[in-house]
């Protein structure tokens, strides 16, 4: 992809806004380009799940720490990318899935009628990433990626996700048999479709889990991974980069 034609509303962008600001503009927009010239593209990789299901996914860097990030329900694995670069920057070999039903990815047999399966995708690029060479796998999941995040914690045997962020996650039934390092995260004024805050069930979520747990409350009322998109998208980026970073 020929990066060089986005760059031009840029441009224009850069001089109508004056000198200092446009110069700061112009900085970042020539850094964008530079990172889409020289950024390899992710390798892409496919495995099985234990219902029967197939996951496509995107990898990103290389090395031992593995981190599995899960999209939200309106997102897929492409939204991830600026985070995973990120992350693969700092040292950890990201995998970015689809769930099933988003792009090529596709579900199994399901385990009952309620049983939407998405942990099932999730278990299966930790289990892919640990088969690959990943000597800690941790967990990323924003929204419905991050209720399925807990969910895969439940099940996962003790030591196979290391520590799992939970963005603003959708409530799980049991968090209190959730597993290894909790991060959760969410913006203070994050509202549900009924209007009513989500902070109190994400609150009641973390107050039920067990040690060692942090809770993180941005402020803003992005949801999830729109946080990224917002003035508190770096320090979310942060506070995950620490969080997993932590011996």
């Amino acid at each position: 992809m020929d990066p060089w034609p986005s760059l031009v509303p840029l441009l224009v962008a850069t001089l109508a806004a004056g000198p200092a600001q446009g110069m700061l503009a112009l900085g970042a927009a020539l850094a964008a380009v530079v990172l889409a010239v020289v950024a390899p593209p992710p390798q892409r990789v496919s495995f099985p799940t234990r219902d029967g299901g197939l996951v496509y996914a995107d990898m990103y860097g290389k090395g031992g720490r593995g981190v599995v990030l899960a999209h939200g329900g309106r997102f897929d694995k492409s939204s991830w990318e600026k985070q995973a670069r990120r992350l693969a920057q700092a040292g950890f070999r990201a995998l970015a899935i689809d769930f099933r039903g988003h792009g090529q990815s596709r579900g199994g047999a399901r385990f009952g009628s309620r049983d939407d399966g998405l942990r099932f995708d999730v278990l299966a690029a930790v289990r892919y990433l640990h088969e690959t060479g990943a000597k800690s796998v941790s967990v990323i999941g924003g929204s419905m990626g991050g209720g399925a995040a807990a969910e895969a914690s439940v099940e996962a045997a003790p030591g196979e996700i290391d520590r799992v962020v939970l963005l603003a996650h959708a409530a799980i039934e049991h968090p209190e048999r959730m597993k290894g390092r909790k991060l959760f995260i969410t913006s203070r004024d994050d509202a549900a479709a009924d209007g009513s805050p989500r902070l109190i069930k994400i609150r009641e979520q973390y107050e039920r889990a067990p040690d060692p747990k942090e809770l993180v409350i941005l402020e803003g009322s992005a949801h999830a991974q729109f946080i990224f998109q917002t003035e508190q998208g770096e320090r979310l980026m942060r506070e995950i980069l620490r969080f997993l970073s932590e011996p």
